[in-house]
């Protein structure tokens, strides 16, 4: 079903089952896969600078919200929604390749920017009001949460999960598994304000717990923890506790138990925690875990 009361370009190409709400532009180089629904008021291949040549591609099965906008050079997979009032390759001078790609099955919840010039993994999913800017590449399962605020040039790897009101600066660089929970804000300009700035790295399946600020070119290990409200000023090593103001360091994760009775470690938290990760995923842990168990009593002979 497509309403008279929309605009649509001769020169848009729009697939089987689509359905067009009214008060909805849809320009030249647009192509609508099957199965599309577009609601009131949302613009879908917006020109800035030349850029319809670009051409835009809302994949099959896609929901697009009221009064959302989606620039030239935007490539959306198939079953993704955009909520409402949100802006989809935002257009900047600060890249070489206006593209934007997000991945399949993604979830962009309402009032969020994403700036042209960065490519996202599959289901993808995002809280309100997140503003991504460019050159962002991130992998797959992404999570952002409300009010995020990621400054572009990092590279994120998969299933990292981010809450609410994160900070991450410019040239960050973040692993795979990560999980960085509210307020915290990675920094990346070592005497501020300069034009030098170093991105702070977070690597595989580490914790930065609420409130902790880590500085610029601070390398934060794999499977570590920084503690709530700590101030990171140098490497954290591999499976360490870190915190306090200056962070220092208190011994190893392992040795933190669950608060749940069980008297378990809490570190690695793969042992324990699987909501939200593939039974693939989760499998390889617990066959880590216990091949770890086995290596750990001197039973691996």
């Amino acid at each position: 079903m497509i309403s008279k009361l929309s605009v649509i370009s001769d020169r848009a190409t729009i697939g089987k089952n689509v359905t067009i709400h009214p008060y909805v532009i849809i320009n030249d180089g647009v192509c609508i896969q099957d199965g599309v629904e577009v609601f009131p008021g949302a613009v879908i291949g917006k020109e800035t600078d030349g850029s319809a040549g670009e051409k835009v591609v809302i994949g099959s099965d896609s929901k697009i919200g009221s009064h959302t906008t989606i620039y030239y050079g935007v490539k959306i997979g198939p079953n993704t929604n955009i909520d409402a009032y949100c802006e989809i390759g935002y257009p900047t001078k600060l890249v070489e390749n206006p593209s934007l790609t997000i991945g399949a099955e993604s979830l962009i919840r309402s009032h969020s920017i994403f700036y042209t010039g960065s490519k996202f993994g599959a289901r993808l999913v995002t809280g309100h009001r997140v503003t991504v800017r460019e050159n962002t590449c991130a992998g797959e399962n992404f999570q952002i949460g409300t009010l995020c605020d990621i400054q572009g040039d990092c590279t994120i790897g998969d299933y990292v999960r981010c809450h609410s009101n994160v900070h991450i600066g410019k040239k960050s660089r973040i692993g795979s598994f990560v999980w960085l929970f509210p307020y915290v804000v990675l920094t990346n300009d070592p005497t501020p304000p300069s034009e030098t700035l170093i991105g702070s790295v977070i690597e595989d399946y580490a914790i930065v717990a609420t409130m902790s600020v880590i500085l610029p070119g601070v390398i934060v290990g794999p499977h570590s923890l920084v503690g709530a409200h700590s101030l990171v000023t140098r490497n954290v090593p591999e499976g360490m506790i870190v915190g306090g103001v200056p962070a220092r360091i208190f011994g190893p994760a392992s040795d933190m138990k669950l608060r749940d009775g069980s008297g378990k470690p809490a570190y690695p938290w793969t042992g324990h925690f699987h909501r939200g990760y593939p039974d693939e995923i989760t499998n390889q842990w617990v066959q880590n875990d216990q091949q770890n168990s086995i290596d750990n009593s001197g039973g691996g002979g």
